[in-house]
């Protein structure tokens, strides 16, 4: 799939709003973009990332109800 970056959006951000995945995919979308890790921190507006698919991630997230 290939998804636009918003303005000021980090990569991790980008993989994390478009796969719910984290830190652990990141490997394989910069092996899928050649040269993106070379663009800096904050990607630019509209930035074409392709994010490959990925396998389902493993790690379980805790989340806690503030208010039942």
């Amino acid at each position: 799939m290939i998804v636009r970056a918003l303005q000021g959006e980090a990569l991790d951000e980008l993989v994390w709003r478009a796969t719910g995945q984290g830190m652990s995919a990141l490997p394989v979308v910069l092996a899928a973009n050649p040269g993106l890790a070379a663009s800096g921190v904050a990607l630019g507006e509209g930035r074409a990332v392709t994010i490959p698919d990925l396998p389902a991630s493993s790690v379980e997230i805790d989340l806690i109800q503030l208010w039942d």
